[in-house]
């Protein structure tokens, strides 16, 4: 017998209600302030967005893909400045999310190196520190 793929584990109703745990979470915890702060006050949009990619990422149909031709994580983060803090307090949401909907230890077991891994990879900064850069002063780093 094969393993079953996330996807078949918790169906696209679980993906569903994973995406939008994820993003309550983010929502909720003091934790998870900086990367909250970098999202619209209304986050229907990229609760449907994390859906369709996680869909997909996770053994399901490619609903991303075929709505945005591409699947490339780090364009649209691009404008935010992304640390080891805002990985690490995005993957603190993603437990959490898991947790939350109950999902089984092998589920966990199976998405936290993947989910450390997407997070890294959408990382653009070595560092967390905060860019202090007089206002009339163009800030120039190397991302």
């Amino acid at each position: 017998m094969s393993a079953q793929t996330p996807y078949q584990i918790l169906g696209a109703e679980g993906i569903r209600q994973l995406a939008d745990t994820f993003y309550d979470v983010m929502d909720e915890l003091p934790q998870a302030e900086t990367i909250r702060a970098m999202h619209s006050a209304n986050m229907d949009s990229i609760k449907d967005k994390l859906y369709e990619y996680l869909t997909g990422w996770l053994g399901g149909p490619p609903l991303y893909s075929s709505k945005y031709g591409t699947v490339c994580l780090t364009d649209p983060h691009k404008p935010y400045p992304i640390g080891p803090d805002e990985r690490d307090q995005w993957v603190l949401c993603m437990d959490e999310a898991l947790n939350r909907i109950d999902a089984s230890d092998e589920l966990k077991n199976m998405l936290k190196d993947p989910i450390y891994r997407i997070a890294d990879t959408v990382r653009n900064r070595d560092t967390s520190e905060p860019i202090n850069c007089p206002a009339n002063q163009i800030q120039i780093t190397n991302l």
